[in-house]
């Protein structure tokens, strides 16, 4: 991107911040991340397991076969991304959480 974007350029997703905050403020606080690299763009990763993670995915309205599942630190992290767009922004989650170990059956190991 060659040209510079102002805070005014981030008025979509930081607007969509509050409208959550006034709407869902009751939720399990995510991180936010605004960046003028996605400008229409708001992203809320959340880190303390999938709970909080589902629990916006169903104030928001994502259909569950609309989330995305994928695994990463060689297989010890799930990771869930839906995105949604609400208000005029595209409002992005993504839940990271541990992988259980296998169980071992009869004791092997």
């Amino acid at each position: 991107m060659s040209e510079s974007l102002t805070l005014d350029d981030l008025a979509v997703p930081l607007r969509v911040l509050r409208l959550l905050a006034v709407d869902f403020g009751h939720l399990p606080a995510p991180e936010v991340h605004v960046s003028p690299i996605f400008p229409e763009r708001l992203e809320l990763p959340f880190h303390r397991g999938l709970p909080d993670f589902e629990t916006w995915r169903e104030a928001l309205g994502i259909a569950p076969d609309a989330v995305a599942y994928c695994e990463q630190s060689d297989g010890r992290t799930r990771v869930l991304k839906a995105t949604v767009d609400y208000a005029g922004a595209t409002v992005e989650l993504t839940g990271y959480g541990d992988v259980r170990a296998p169980e071992l059956v009869g004791g092997a190991a």
